[in-house]
Order: structure tokens, then sequence, then C-alpha cells
């Protein structure tokens, strides 16, 4: 590029190196504000100021106290997995989102000491001279000193698809608190050139810049706690206290009872490690961050884990339009000439008519040959497919003069020069009735030329005038009116619908979730857009000035009945989402641009596109889309609705598997058995209560059915009065079978290692079937095993083969503290545990039936 030949840069050499290094120095780099980086000793306080994790470092305490090194040794490994996993995702989310900002960090061409320098954005300070050329990202807010048909992309900013014409600023008053609006002197950070060539200075870096301001803003809201987090920790403390009130009670029974103490302690200490919910942290930390990684698959990083399983509750997805429904690319959609259409999306046209060939040539001429502005991208890629077999293509023509777009008119023209031709042949396009003003038009002509553009603008099409001319001569006038311009005709340009947001649309529909656009575009365009995105009452749509005229007591029932915003502030984007809440919804916000932040972050769940939006965005969003996929965010809500079932369906379990463990442990004192569980047993039994109610649960297959239920209810508690008894239930009912398969095996004879082997064989078993029985409330045991789980059974094979170890060993079989079981012994074990899970299966049918209307009243 030759700065020299374009700019007048003999009174503008820009600042000194040196002058730019004392000024970076002073005033510190240009960057946005961010949310400080987390290193590993934040995130490891972040991860121990958890409750649930508290819990179980005081347990592993308590062990170490005690003296029993390999029980403390095994629960302090659970500490450090949860920590492990934690800790390797957070810093995982933390470097990516650092790879996208480095990404999305513009670089600058500055004028330094008379001569054009390449820096990093960060480096760009107060007072530097800019060049902006067409796909340049603006890496700080500057005023235009001079231009060439500069077109800048703001929509960042304000939500306005439309790029905005700069122009020089003549009168030296600046306006750096207002983005948007044509021909204006001021470009701003983060905005895009589509098209052109300026030079503007410096005026405002970092946090001073617009961009830095809303992003600063951010630190104001303060992101509520999830659902999921308030219940877990209530349900934990609610078992902390009944663990420790039963262990004082039964030390105090078995000490006042029978004056052994130490026996008391032991008893009271082994009850709580049976009754201490140490698996429930385990099951969180797993199950969301396995969830993060199963949807990282789907190009979804998770900045915050708990939002994935928030998200499975979603009622209401707020979606911004521009790059999140529709592709953010404009294409040609239909030709309209002489008061004939041509839909160019039909699959069914063997070819473009004759007819409109002109059209689409003149369109073409019109455009640049390397272009970088949308519009013309869309009219090349539309003539590369109808035209380059005909002799409407002119590749080898040669540009002879550019006349650009201006204020006083809408339209651009370029003079060709055809190979072995006399004179030029002129294109032009732009608004059409700048074409219109261009062509002379009668009065008939321009009522026609209206009536098809609002036809054009009712589906949603942007409208732009072709016009061409011939000139016989070798000198080109100065001005645009000064060619004898005929009227060609209108081309539609739209941008396309993202080919997966219907079907995504629609199945949010029949997952009961309303979908929401929010958008800065026309009324029309958003209207369109909503029709082919399905959206409900997408013909009802509310402007942002609408909005704003609402009174307190309407905007609640309006709110309630629109799902189409249209010319919608960034201010009332966050107070649309803050309405939303007010009435209880579980609000899901996406967006891209800076404008979105204040709504991403204010939303129960923010999810940011990164593929094009901003730091500021990305930074506010607990989940960024890194395809900018709209149906990733509908597997997001899918997963997020297994991972809660699945979390239900493991803590359940727990809760069951607890019950008859600690019954064994409260026996002996209410009944003055001897013990039948030893701490060792206890262990033996987390090392296939852990991965069971973590990894195997985590990765049971969605239930069938799953997205075609209403979001559950944002009050539900994680674990109700329902799943409670049906837990109880099946632990109840496996501790009744142990107790008597120990109480007659004393009675018959049996000594306490040989009574203690067969109760603990038969808890292991029915442990085994508590974890089939619970894979589906829905479904049989055998039914359930057609659903590949290959984690079950590596778990199953696994507490199999250590049982074996145990049983038969002899020397594991005397750290047991058992006899040697034979055959028989082991078919009382199997048929008891059996006998223990058999009703749960029964009455599943029986629901199942019952729920279909099968059974008589």
């Amino acid at each position: 590029m030759n700065l020299a030949r374009e700019f007048d840069l003999a009174n503008l050499p820009g600042l000194s190196q040196a002058e730019a290094q004392q000024r970076l120095r002073q005033e510190g780099p240009n960057e946005l504000p961010s949310v400080q980086a987390r290193g590993v000793m934040g995130l490891l306080r972040q991860v121990l100021a958890e409750p649930m994790l508290l819990l179980l470092l005081l347990a592993g305490g308590v062990y170490l106290a005690l003296g029993d090194l390999q029980e403390a040794l095994l629960l302090l490994a659970f500490v450090l997995v949860v920590l492990g996993l934690t800790l390797v995702q957070e810093r995982r989310s933390e470097k990516a989102l650092d790879a996208l900002r480095r990404l999305a960090s513009p670089r600058a061409l500055v004028i330094r000491d008379g001569r054009e320098r390449r820096i990093p954005g960060a480096e760009v300070v107060r007072g530097d001279l800019m060049v902006l050329s067409e796909g340049d990202r603006v890496p700080a807010d500057a005023e235009i000193l001079a231009c060439r048909n500069l077109l800048v992309d703001e929509s960042l900013l304000t939500g306005e698809a439309e790029p905005v014409r700069k122009q020089r600023c003549a009168d030296g008053v600046l306006d750096l608190d207002r983005p948007g609006g044509q021909d204006r002197a001021e470009v701003f950070s983060g905005s895009l050139v589509v098209r052109g060539l300026g030079l503007a200075r410096v005026a405002a870096i970092g946090a001073d810049t617009q961009l830095g301001r809303i992003g600063a803003a951010l630190g104001q809201l303060t992101p509520e706690p999830t659902p999921l987090q308030v219940q877990t920790n209530r349900l934990v403390k609610r078992l902390a206290l009944v663990g420790l009130g039963f262990s004082l009670a039964v030390t105090l029974l078995h000490g006042l009872g029978r004056g052994e103490w130490l026996q008391a302690v032991l008893a009271g200490l082994s009850l709580a490690m049976a009754m201490l919910p140490e698996e429930f942290p385990v099951v969180l930390a797993i199950f969301l961050a396995l969830g993060a990684w199963r949807i990282s698959r789907r190009a979804v990083l998770t900045r915050r884990l708990p939002a994935v399983e928030t998200l499975g509750a979603a009622t209401v997805l707020c979606a911004d339009k521009t790059g999140t429904l529709t592709q953010n690319r404009l294409a040609v959609a239909r030709l309209w000439s002489a008061g004939q259409e041509f839909d160019l999306t039909a699959d069914d046209e063997p070819g473009l008519p004759e007819h409109f060939h002109p059209l689409l040539e003149y369109a073409v001429l019109a455009s640049q040959r390397e272009p970088f502005d949308p519009l013309d991208r869309a009219v090349r890629e539309a003539g590369r497919r109808w035209l380059t077999e005909g002799e409407h293509w002119h590749e080898d023509w040669d540009l002879a003069r550019e006349y650009p777009l201006s204020r006083e008119l809408l339209a651009l023209s370029h003079a060709w020069r055809g190979q072995g031709q006399p004179g030029y042949v002129v294109a032009a396009k732009g608004a059409p009735e700048a074409i219109a003003d261009l062509c002379h038009l009668p009065p008939e002509e321009i009522a026609a030329l209206e009536e098809a553009t609002q036809s054009l603008g009712r589906r949603g099409l942007r409208s732009v005038g072709v016009a061409a001319a011939r000139l016989g001569t070798d000198e080109l006038p100065e001005g645009q009116h000064e060619f004898a311009f005929g009227f060609v005709g209108l081309v539609g340009l739209e941008d396309p619908l993202r080919p997966e947001a219907a079907p995504a649309v629609a199945e949010c529909r029949r997952a009961g979730i309303r979908v929401v656009m929010i958008t800065g575009d026309h009324p029309a365009t958003a209207r369109a857009v909503a029709r082919q995105a399905g959206l409900e009452n997408h013909d009802e749509v509310l402007t942002g000035p609408e909005l704003a005229a609402l009174t307190d007591n309407q905007r609640p029932e309006r709110l309630a009945q629109v799902n189409v915003f249209a010319r919608v502030a960034p201010a009332q984007k966050l107070m649309i989402v803050q309405a939303l809440q007010a009435q209880g919804q579980v609000v899901a916000m996406t967006g891209d641009g800076v404008n979105d932040a204040p709504a991403l972050k204010a939303a129960h769940i923010g999810v940011a596109m990164g593929g094009r939006g901003t730091d500021v965005a990305r930074e506010a969003a607990d989940l960024v889309l890194l395809n900018d996929d709209f149906a990733s965010i509908v597997a997001a809500v899918r997963l997020g609705r297994r991972i809660f079932a699945n979390l239900r369906k493991a803590m359940a379990y727990i809760l069951a598997v607890h019950v008859p463990i600690a019954g064994l442990s409260l026996a002996p004192a209410l009944l003055g058995w001897p013990l039948i569980l030893l701490p060792v047993h206890i262990v033996f039994l987390e090392m296939i209560i852990d991965p069971a109610c973590s990894v195997v649960f985590e990765a049971e297959p969605e239930e069938p059915g799953l997205m075609d239920q209403p979001p559950r209810d944002p009050g539900q508690p994680l674990f109700g009065a329902g799943p409670v008894t049906l837990a109880l239930m099946q632990g109840l009912m496996v501790l009744a079978v142990l107790l008597g398969v120990y109480a007659i095996a004393l009675r018959i004879g049996h000594g306490p290692d040989e009574a203690r082997a067969l109760a603990f064989t038969g808890l292991v078993l029915a442990n085994l079937g508590l974890i089939l029985a619970n894979r589906s409330w829905d479904a049989t045991i055998l039914a359930a095993l057609l659903r590949p789980n290959p984690a079950l059974w590596w778990v199953v094979g696994g507490a199999v083969v250590m049982l074996g170890l145990v049983l038969f060993a002899p020397g594991l079989r005397e750290l047991f503290h058992f006899n040697l079981l034979h055959l028989h012994d082991l078919a009382i074990c199997l048929g008891a545990a059996l006998a223990a899970i058999t009703w749960f299966e029964v009455y599943k049918i029986w629901r199942r039936r019952q729920r279909r209307g099968q059974l008589p009243s």
C-alpha cells in the first residue's frame, strides 16, 4: 500500500517511537477490562471453599487422628481426584479463553517517525496514527483524518447489521460516546472495516474506549448461585447433621449400656463413616467436569461448570439474530426487473432466465473484484453461480475508475473498459431511491420501484438498486450524475438462516423452552427471520422505543406475549433478561457483541459466540460456542437435562446403599451383636460405591423422550420427597434382608466371622443390584442392559473380582475377619440380593402400566 499516494503524510509523521514508548509506560497497554485470571492457588482456594469438599477433608483428618492410615489415604485420594479433575478442567477452560483472546486481539498498522509499522494492538497509544483498510479490526477509538470510501461494521457495539459510512473530521468536534450513525468522523475499538481506506488518530485506548466502558460495567453484576449449588449444599448439610446425631447417639448408647467406651467410640466412628456423605462432592464435581468435557466435543467451552446443568432447566432462551440464528453472511435471494421476479433460492430452477442476466451482470460490475464487503461477496458469489458460462461475466475487463458512496448520494459506480471496445461501460448500485435519482425515473416507475422494495422488505430482504450506462468518449466525467444511467432492477439480499436454527428452535418448542429473538435490526427483517426460524408469535414484534414507552405494570404482560424484539438498545437487552428472571424464568442468553455482555452476565446461563464474539462477551458468559453453531445450544440443553436426571439417579443410589451400611453398623449396638462392619469393610464398599455413583451413572445414556418433556420447575429440589422415599425403601429392603441373613446365621450356630462374611457378601451383591436397578426408574434391569454403558461392566467386573479375592485369598480373608464360604453360602447371598431388589422391578412395571392407563381404576 502506497500511503503517500493515498494520503498526504508530509505533515503527519505520527508519534516518534520514543514518544509512543513513554505513553505506553504512563497510560498502560491498550487492553480491554478483563476478569482477573485465576491462578492455580486461586482455583484451589475456590474448590476447597466448597462445604462438601471440606466435609470430605474432615473425614480424612478423623482417620489420620485415629491412626487408620490406609483408610485415611484412600479417602484423601478421593480429595486429590476431585481437585485434579476440577483444576484440569478450569485450567483448560482458561487456556482456551486465552487463545481466543489472542486470536481476537487486533494488530494495528501505525505511522511512527513517518514510517509504517505493524504492531500488536495492545501497544497502540493515544495520539498514534492508524491506517485502516478492508478487513482490519479497529484497535482503539479514533478520529478520522482522511478516508476513501470507508465503511465500518459497528454491529458489535450497536447491534446494527448494516455497515456505516465514515467521513473526515472537518470541524474538529468529536463524539466518542455514541457509536453508530452514518457519516460520522469517529471509529470505535472492536469495529470492523469492510471497505475502503482511512487514516485516523487514536483518541482513547483500553478502558476509556466504548468497548472498555461496557466491559467495566460488568463488574457491577453479581451472578446468582445456581439451583444445583444451593440444593446440593442444603442436602449435604442435612445429611451431615443426621449422621453426626446418629453417631453420637450410638456412642452414648453403646457406652452407657455396656460400659465398653472404646468399643462405643469405634461403633460410633463406624456409623459416622457409613453415613458420611463423602460421595456427594465427588459426584457433583465429576458429573459437571465430565459434562463439560462431553459438551466440549460439540465445540462448546464451559467457563463455569454448574452452568452445564443449569442450562438443562432453562425455560427461556434469548437469542441474538445476527450471527446466532442467521449466518451473518449476505446472499442474493431474489432479483426484480421490469415487474418480474426470480427466486435464486428455489431448488427446481433450471437456470437464470435471460431477462435477469443484465441485472446480475451489472450488479457484479458495480462490486469489488476482491471483495471484503459482505454485500459485494454475495453478489460475486451469485454471479459466479449463474453467469460464468455465458457472455455476461467480464473477468478480462479493466476497472478505469471508481465513484464512491457519498453523503449526498448513497450509490457507487464503476467505469469499465472492455477488451477491444471503445468507451466505457458503467455500472452503479446503491439504495433504491439513490439509483432512482441517478436514473431520473418518472413518478410511475418510482412508485413501482417503491412497491417492489417494500415487497422484498416484507420477506426480510435488503434491496439494492442497479443501473447501467455507456459512455462513448475516452474522458470520464467527475460525478455520477453526468452519466445517462438506465434503471436495470433490484437485487434482494438476505442474511440466510443457519440450516440448524429452525430444527433447533423446533426442538426447543417440543422441550417446552421459549425462544426469544432480540436484535437491533429493522422489525420487518426480524419478523421475517423469526418466521423462517419457526418462532412462536413471530408476527408480533416489539421495538425498543415501544418497549421503553411501556409502564412498569404493562411490561411484564407484554414480555410474556412477545417473542421477537427489534431495534433494541443494549440496556434494554439487560432489562428484558432481568424482567424474565423476575417472572421466575430460568433465562439463557446468547450473544456475541459487547452490547450483549451485561445481559450475558446477568442471565442464569450466558452463552457467547466464540467465532466472532468479543473478549468482553466471552468473559461475561458461562458457555462459549467455539463454532457459533446454534444447534450446539440445544445439545447443551439436552446434556444439561441428562446430567440432572443422572445426578438424581446417582443421589438415590448413594442414599439407598448407605441405609443398609448404616443399619448394619447400628444394629450391633442396639441388639447386642458382634460388630458386622469394620472400617476395612466400609473402605472396600466405597471402592465400589464411588466409581458407581460417579462414573457409571454419569455415563448413563439419556432416557427416551428426554427432550419431549417441559423444563423442570426451577424450584424443584434435586432430591425431592418422591425420590427420597423410593431410595429409602430400596435401602430398607436390603437392610431387612441382610439383617435376616445375619441373624439366622448366628441362630443356627455360625460364628461371627462366617455370619459377617455372609452379610457382607450379600451386601456387595445387593449393592451391584442397586446400581443396575437405579440405572432407570422406568425400564427394568433387563431392558436397561440393552443400553450401552461400558463403565458399568468395569465396575461390576472389578467388584466381583475383588469380592472373590477377599473371600478366597487367605491373607485378605483374615484381614476382613471372614470364614471361608461354600457354594451354597454364595447361592444364599445371591438369592438374598435378588429378593432385596425384586420389589423395585415390579414397582417399575406397575407404575409404567398405570401411567399408560392399562390398570383398572
